[in-house]
Parts: structure tokens; sequence; C-alpha cells
């Protein structure tokens, strides 16, 4: 028996997850808010709930965790605060990645993190928001957010996710120790948050908008099995993927030439410039070589 920790638990993709592993024999320490009946109840719009909600898990999962699924997000819809996508969907997944480091270490566990294929089948999200998602800079990116819509922030903090899957994955501190880090870009499945999307007076008509093959969208039980999947050791020569489960989607857009995470080169260098510089500078601050 494996234990596996995920978060967005209550339902949707999480609790689909929760309901896969179960079946095969898995315990599972779900993570969700107040007044679900997770495991562990928590907030992680915040540092200090994230920071608490690591504490709970280390206590319950002591001997190590075999994987993680940080499920937990809110929906870019009229009306949400855009700056709490960026502290949920973004910072959410990847502070309790990096607090749980240890325990994924000391069992060779996996980590699946949840993207989207709004990231390459969307227009006009905001590289800059995913780009200091990446620096690690959370008031800078929520300021950036505030200024934006909703919708167009989502796809940023999901295409941060996906290329911190790729840009992290591959490293010694990871790889090197025995974590393997995915991620999966679900297109269009049939949650509440996607029935939340169909009632959206300004959206809702977007719903259905984007093209699959197979006619119809996707079911969480679909997107459960693949982070099922990418758990085991079947997967275990995927390390830094980005897994496109969305019906045809993306190859019905993009049928030549798959564009990735679809932003300018600039973009692109501006994101990895800013990363790397912020990586050198927390470095040096723990060393002692530069000011705090």
């Amino acid at each position: 028996m494996q234990t596996h920790v995920i978060t967005g638990a209550a339902s949707g993709i999480g609790a689909a997850t929760r309901a896969r592993l179960e079946a095969g024999g898995h315990r599972v320490i779900g993570v969700d808010r107040a007044g679900t009946t997770a495991e562990v109840q928590g907030d992680l719009s915040t540092p200090e709930g994230r920071a608490r909600t690591i504490d709970e898990v280390r206590r319950l999962a002591s001997d190590g965790i075999d994987g993680l699924v940080p499920c937990a997000g809110l929906a870019g819809l009229t009306g949400v605060d855009a700056a709490a996508l960026v502290s949920v969907n973004y910072f959410g997944a990847i502070t309790l990645v990096e607090g749980l480091k240890s325990l994924l270490e000391k069992a060779g566990g996996a980590v699946v993190l949840i993207s989207s294929n709004s990231v390459t089948c969307q227009p006009g999200w905001n590289a800059d928001v995913a780009a200091a998602c990446l620096s690690a800079d959370e008031p800078g990116a929520r300021r950036l957010a505030a200024e934006l819509d909703a919708v167009h922030v989502y796809p940023s903090t999901k295409a941060a996710l996906a290329y911190w899957a790729r840009r992290e994955g591959i490293k010694p501190e990871w790889a090197g120790v025995g974590i393997r880090i995915n991620a999966v870009a679900p297109g269009m499945i049939a949650t509440p948050m996607t029935d939340a999307l169909r009632e959206d007076p300004q959206l809702g008509v977007f719903a259905d908008a984007y093209p699959t093959a197979i006619g119809r969208p996707g079911r969480p039980e679909e997107i459960a099995d693949l982070i099922a999947f990418l758990l085991s050791d079947a997967s275990s020569l995927l390390v830094g993927s980005v897994v496109f489960a969305d019906g045809g989607t993306d190859a019905l857009m993009h049928p030549m030439t798959p564009v990735g995470m679809n932003v300018p080169k600039i973009a692109l260098g501006l994101m990895d410039k800013v990363s790397g510089a912020a990586t050198k500078i927390r470095a040096m601050r723990n060393s002692g070589r530069a000011p705090s």
C-alpha cells in the first residue's frame, strides 16, 4: 500500500483521483478547504495556510509520500479575484511540492501537477504573470494579476506549472534523488468547475467553444486514470513531461506543429532570465553572500 497526497480532493479531478487510487488499495491523504471531509483542511491561498497544511501532512505521512497531486485550483470566471488564482493555482501547488520534498525523496515518490490545454488553446493570456510565478515572486505576480481579468490569468498560472515541471523535474535535486515530476494538461472536463463556467454570464458561451475529436467533454475518471499511471512505476521513463488529455483539442487547433506553450519567444526568454536570476539570488542569500 502506497501513500498519496491529493489537494482539492473533495471534488472534480481530485475526488476522482482519490477514488481511483483507493480502489487500487492505496492510502490517500486528502487536502481541501475547511468544512469538507478531507483529512487535512487547509487554506492554500496564504503562506501561513500552506505552512500549516504542510506540517499536518508531514504528521500524517511521516514514513514518506509515494505520490503528490496538487489538484486544488480556482477557475478564471467573471468576478473571481485574479490575484487569488496566482496564490491558489500556482503557489498553493508548488509550495506544497517543495515543502514535502523530503517525504517524497524518502519514498521515491512522484508528483503530478495539473496544467491545462488553455495554455495553448486560449489566446491572450499574460506571460508576465507566469514569469513572476516562476521567479517565486508571489506579491509581484499577484500585483500583475490584479490588473487583469481572471480569464486571462488562469492560463498564466497553468503555464507556469507546466514550465516548472519541465524546468525543475530534470534537475539533480528532483530526478536525481528519485522524484519524478510531470504534468497533465486536461481540456474541457465535466466537473463542478466547468459547470460554473457554463453558468458564467459572460464566459458561459465559450464553455463548449473548443472542438474535440471525440465530440464530448472528458470525464474526471479519465484524467484520474492518467494521473494514476504517471504516479506508477509503469511511467518510470516520463520525467518533466506535459501530457495533453483533451480529446484532441490541441491537435485539432495545431495539426502540423504542436506549439507547446504558445507565447512569444521574447517572453520565454524573459521567464528563463528572471527565474534564473531569482534562483541565483536565493542561493547567494542562503550562503550569506547577498543581503536579504
